[in-house]
């Protein structure tokens, strides 16, 4: 039987994950078994017990998961910084977003906005502030369609959403979601970008694998990947 690692990781990882398994099982003989979702809602998971040998969720959480005991110090690996981005229907019109006017314009206008989790999830979050900043919190709830994450979010927009509807949430899950088309990142002075890294478990059955996994996933060979998936590099 082949081994597994364990992967709790944030849904904005998730595309790349799947993207590097393949490179993985050759390399080490080792399955993935991945699981997807808000950021929050990861770390709930690994504090309430679920398996988990190697986590994947924003460099701030992790670091303070690592100062709480839960995840090793070393290693602690940054796989890069991810922009929160506007999505629409592959085909359809790309809308301006190029500054706030425009950006609030064009949400305005949009007769659905698909959303993930504005509590647990990064990008959600920052999304429900932002439209609060520009004043259309309350027009725009009846339009607010919220999925558990991000990933959810935007296959629902692909698979079913009304003509104009659009998407916000991390690049990453934009990108990897066929049927859809980036408009952009959100301008400024709405931008977020969110540095994503992972770490092992102290609960890991094989650490040593888990750290050769985030040495793939953070390395050189998979550098292309990164890029492709809308992961910028970060700043020494």
């Amino acid at each position: 039987m082949s081994r597994a690692l364990r992967v709790l990781c944030a849904g904005a990882a998730q595309g790349l994950v799947r993207a590097v398994q393949p490179r993985f099982v050759e390399l080490f003989g080792a399955v993935i078994e991945g699981r997807f979702g808000a950021v929050g809602a990861m770390k709930e998971a690994l504090m309430s017990g679920v398996p988990c040998d190697v986590l994947v969720v924003t460099d701030a959480m992790l670091r303070a998961l690592c100062a709480n005991g839960a995840i090793d110090a070393e290693p602690l690996s940054a796989i890069g910084q991810v922009r929160t981005g506007v999505a629409a229907r592959a085909g359809e019109a790309l809308p301006r977003i190029d500054s706030a006017e425009h950006l609030g314009s064009t949400l305005l206008a949009a007769p659905a906005l698909y959303l993930p989790d504005i509590v647990k999830s990064t990008a959600g979050a920052h999304v429900a502030a932002m439209l609060d900043r520009l004043g259309l919190r309350d027009a725009l709830a009846p339009r607010l369609a919220i999925f558990a994450n991000g990933a959810t979010a935007m296959a629902a927009l692909a698979e079913s959403g009304p003509a104009g509807a659009l998407g916000c949430t991390q690049v990453t899950e934009i990108l990897y979601t066929s049927g859809l088309a980036l408009v952009g990142a959100l301008p400024e002075p709405f931008g977020l970008a969110t540095v994503y890294s992972a770490g092992v478990s102290k609960t890991a059955n094989d650490p040593t694998l888990a750290a050769s996994f985030i040495a793939l996933l953070c390395g050189p060979g998979t550098a292309a990947l990164r890029c492709a998936g809308g992961f910028e590099s970060v700043d020494p």
